[in-house]
């Protein structure tokens, strides 16, 4: 009677609750009303062979389960296990366990198994209630034991790069009540996973963390309601920083455990960066992103990506610019596995200098992505060197540092033709390009500046709608005194070239991707930081996606290598 008082005390299984209360002097009335029922109907069967089966399964599965906590709680080393029997020893209680089963089957093998359904049925549903109570859970200790053990095994070496499967960290924004403010991007993030791999959903709240402690608090459990909604499996982390943009830094620097951490950052496109400084914040985060060797998703046009119960139908279009391991053709694959992405079929658009040869890259790439059992149509486009210019550096400073990734995974030539971007490097022509011209990432120098500036009337030019205010000419004669020192200003080349580049590329993604339910097209990298021309670089993106609805800008962060045998 009264363990059945203690359990309904427990509040574990409400039906029994009402055996919970107990008389003025602490008898448990109601508990021992019910024990004198059910030994009566006991009697009244009056057959010792069809009771004894049954009360033995209650007294052998109660010592099972005894010797099972006992045995659990040693092994896990738990810090208030501790028995007063000073020869006790695990393996006693491992045998008796053992002992108490054999004898529940010898006796009856059919009460023996409807026992353990009932005590299975019991115990999910006190773990579906989520009661927590003082003598805590043994499983959710063997859980963490084992979730130990696997950390720790991921710790043995770094992940091959044959391996490389994207774990992501969503950065995300947060409204003042806490809720996200682009819960499509967490929608987006949901699909890209399916519930597979780590995901990590944090955000930054500005402040001291002593004064925004409960603040903090309140958002992670607002972004793990947001997380439920989405159908999203996964961790939320917030943190509060005097700073947002050394907040985000920290949290790519330090989300996740061991080797289970993030090897990708997603986030959005800063959609008001012209007006307030958030293009600073944002290329400083791709600047650390870049450091730490991660890659970089930015999503851009979030608020008109599908929801989860949307879905979509048409094509997802890939527009490999620069060729960095074949990470574009991994993303939108992945995508495809989702229900809202199924339907939509994937074309890829590789670009090629006109030196290039463009037959056998097509031949090439369409072999292997059938070795890849990806479908998708192939096009390559060609574009003159001077007009991808802004790309040129960065595509062949990509194809020195995956040669080198290439011969650390000591590939065969057999294995290396058939590396994704392997295939596109023996389809160029090596010394047959022009001067690539300055590049995104690295910056002239103020003399080369200077020197290109005396060059001017021969490079290209963007339209007048493109051009900064101050440096627009007044007529179309007016380059012509710049050798007599009458110009009143000094265009930089190296914008101009950019602004080009982002202009010839727009004109030709807009014109065969304008009906594209998603672009996936290079992230080029940033300016070295203290050159200056961060906000060029983010308008060089701007007119790069005009007239896009749906873009995903990816950028890869130098480990992923995607094969035939991935």
């Amino acid at each position: 009677p009264r363990l059945l008082q203690a359990i309904s005390r427990d509040n574990l299984i409400p039906i029994l609750n009402i055996f919970g209360k107990a008389s003025k002097s602490g008898e448990p009335t109601r508990a021992l009303v019910l024990t004198v029922i059910l030994a009566e109907i006991g009697v009244l069967i009056a057959s010792l062979d069809q009771v004894a089966p049954i009360i033995t399964m209650f007294f052998l599965m109660c010592y099972a389960f005894v010797n099972l906590a006992t045995t659990l709680q040693s092994l896990l080393k738990a810090p208030n296990w501790r028995p007063r029997f000073r020869y006790y020893h695990w393996l006693t209680s491992a045998v008796g366990l053992c002992l108490c089963i054999v004898l529940m089957f010898i006796s009856s093998w059919y009460y023996a198994l409807s026992a353990m359904v009932l005590a299975i049925i019991i115990y999910k549903y006190i773990e579906f209630r989520g009661a927590e109570k003082e003598w805590g859970d043994g499983i959710r200790g063997l859980s963490l034991q084992a979730a130990r053990f696997a950390l720790l095994r991921l710790e043995e070496g770094p992940p091959h790069t044959k391996n490389w499967r994207p774990q992501i960290l969503v950065m995300t924004r947060l409204k003042e009540d806490f809720t996200p403010a682009d819960l499509n991007l967490l929608s987006f993030a949901s699909q890209l996973k399916t519930g597979k791999g780590l995901t990590i959903v944090s955000a930054v709240l500005e402040g001291n963390y002593v004064n925004r402690f409960g603040e903090v608090t309140a958002a992670k459990l607002s972004l793990k309601r947001a997380m439920r909604e989405e159908k999203m499996k996964g961790f939320c982390q917030v943190i509060a920083s005097k700073d947002v943009g050394e907040g985000m830094s920290f949290l790519v620097q330090g989300s996740g455990v061991g080797g289970m951490t993030h090897n990708t950052v997603m986030m959005s496109w800063p959609q008001s960066w012209k007006v307030k400084d958030s293009w600073k914040k944002f290329v400083h985060l791709i600047r650390v992103v870049s450091s730490g060797h991660h890659a970089l998703m930015v999503i851009k046009g979030h608020d008109s990506f599908p929801t989860s119960v949307d879905r979509m139908t048409g094509y997802i279009d890939i527009w490999w610019i620069v060729h960095d391991g074949g990470l574009l053709m991994l993303m939108p694959f992945l995508l495809r596995q989702h229900k809202v992405w199924k339907s939509c079929k994937l074309r890829i658009f590789t670009v090629a200098q006109m030196e290039d040869n463009s037959i056998q890259m097509k031949r090439d790439l369409e072999s292997f992505l059938y070795q890849l059992r990806i479908e998708a149509e192939v096009e390559v486009v060609e574009m003159l060197d001077s007009d991808i210019s802004a790309y040129t550096y960065e595509r062949t400073l990509v194809m020195e540092e995956r040669q080198k990734m290439v011969e650390q995974m000591h590939l065969s030539k057999k294995e290396q033709k058939r590396q994704v971007s392997g295939i596109v490097d023996a389809a160029h022509i090596p010394g047959a390009s022009h001067n690539p011209g300055p590049a995104l990432s690295p910056p002239a120098s103020p003399l080369h500046k200077s020197e290109d500036k005396l060059k001017l009337p021969s490079q290209p030019q963007p339209p007048p709608h493109l051009q900064p205010q101050s440096e627009m000419p007044k007529s179309p004669s007016s380059l012509s005194v710049q050798n007599t020192g009458a110009l009143p200003f000094q265009p930089d080349v190296d914008n101009v070239r950019r602004m080009n580049t982002a202009v010839k590329l727009n004109e030709i993604v807009v014109t065969r991707s304008h009906t594209a339910q998603l672009v996936v097209i290079n992230l080029p990298g940033p300016p070295r930081e203290g050159f200056g021309g961060e906000e060029s670089y983010m308008e060089f993106v701007e007119v790069m996606t005009e007239g896009l609805e749906r873009v995903l800008l990816v950028r890869g962060g130098g480990r992923e290598v995607i094969t035939v045998y991935s």
